[in-house]
């Protein structure tokens, strides 16, 4: 029950999240949109090239905005048949959008400024276009940490390109201001290098998101620290023996995951199913980020199987064996790879004294031993319990001295 209503609000934080990115996305359109006229008049009117093209790059981040909230609501319906895994990466291609747009309009202010380099005329209106620019670098800082807080609560990666991309405007609009003033000095050139400096600015950040969105786009691992997070997360979970193929996906705000789990050998099915839950729990739990998780459970194929075998004495290979369990006063306990004894050990069994509980006691025991067959004759119900939730089986011995049963586990199969 407690799963299920986690799943609901988690629903309901990611729709949320996505109602509170398109708001921000559509009060970032409006924005530039009135950035892009107020520019183009007075640039027009002043005949400022520098605030013509930074004009055309505002009016080109409109189309950016645009791009983010449509991206962001198209992310808000559900998974269908066509669609199984959602329509999350709709933002990641507004993401590969606003990379062109912002190139495009990278290459219009190059243009622009190059002219204005090479024929460059004087101001008319030198202090409104000043004003302007001011203005424009105020609106831009304020635009761009409202989108990057916006961004990072909701975890958007187009609300947060597009908010270094209004971060890219505050410096265009610093070099814009800069090459006005320095144009109504009497340095007419300069907007002309203002402006240039401006479109690689652009230029640069356009290649930029473009790049990270092709690669989200290409299913490409671009979040290794995740990956070696819920690798540490999952060989936590006890009865994981082991983790591989541990794959991790972006797609717009959330990742897909997958993942191969590695459980002892002939673990039934409820035991593989508890664990697998488990192991998908303490993820999300740490991962927010993470929309599905499939988790596959395969068998650990063990190199080496360990031994344990109840024995009266510490003697060794000299040791008797003895047919009971919980009182036993050691075990005997020896490692088999390939068909060949590695080695062995005599352990005293720290359980043999006590009053209650005495054969769980043990069993815990040789579950800490890593045990993984135990080979006696008397076993009672609470142990056997115990052992077969740590998938460590029980076995009864063949010979009649401890040389004869050692020699017997070379061929055992389990």
């Amino acid at each position: 029950m407690t799963n299920g209503v986690d799943r609901t609000n988690q629903k309901q934080l990611k729709k949320y999240r996505l109602i509170k990115g398109q708001r921000a996305a559509k009060y970032s359109t409006l924005t530039n949109l009135a950035l892009s006229i107020i520019k183009g008049v007075f640039g027009l009117m002043s005949g400022s090239v520098a605030l013509i093209a930074d004009s055309i790059h505002s009016f080109s981040d409109i189309f950016a905005s645009l791009a983010v909230y449509i991206g962001l609501k198209l992310s808000q319906r559900k998974p269908d048949e066509k669609f199984p895994y959602g329509y999350y990466k709709a933002e990641t291609m507004a993401s590969l959008i606003i990379a062109v747009v912002i190139l495009i309009s990278g290459l219009e202010i190059a243009s622009e400024s190059l002219q204005g380099i090479i024929d460059p005329q004087p101001l008319k209106l030198p202090i409104i276009a000043i004003l302007v620019a001011v203005l424009s670098v105020a609106v831009s800082l304020l635009l761009s940490r409202y989108e990057q807080r916006v961004g990072n609560e909701i975890e958007s990666p187009a609300l947060i390109n597009d908010a270094k991309h209004s971060l890219i405007d505050v410096f265009s609009s610093l070099l814009v201001f800069a090459g006005i003033l320095s144009s109504y000095i009497g340095y007419l050139s300069i907007q002309g290098v203002a402006g240039l400096m401006v479109a690689l600015l652009v230029i640069w950040m356009g290649f930029k998101i473009g790049k990270d969105a092709l690669l989200v786009l290409l299913d490409a691992s671009i979040d290794p620290e995740t990956v070696q997070q819920i690798k540490d997360i999952v060989l936590a979970v006890d009865g994981v023996e082991g983790v591989h193929e541990v794959r991790v996906r972006s797609s717009g705000p959330y990742l897909f995951g997958e993942l191969h789990l590695e459980t002892k050998k002939n673990l039934s099915v409820e035991k593989a199913h508890e664990i697998s839950d488990k192991v998908e729990e303490m993820i999300r739990r740490e991962v927010e980020k993470l929309e599905t998780l499939l988790v596959q459970v395969e068998p650990v194929k063990k190199d080496v199987i360990r031994f344990a075998l109840p024995v009266k004495t510490s003697q060794g290979l000299q040791s008797q064996p003895s047919t009971h369990f919980g009182k036993v006063p050691y075990f005997l306990i020896w490692d088999v790879q390939g068909g060949d004894i590695e080695s062995y050990q005599i352990k005293a069994n720290p359980a043999r004294d006590l009053e209650k509980k005495r054969g769980i006691k043990t069993a815990e025991f040789l579950v800490n031993e890593k045990v993984d067959v135990i080979l006696g004759e008397e076993l009672g119900e609470g142990p056997r319990y115990a052992l077969s939730e740590n998938v460590v089986r029980f076995a009864s011995p063949e010979g009649g001295t401890v040389k004869e049963i050692m020699e017997n586990t070379k061929e055992m199969v389990i």
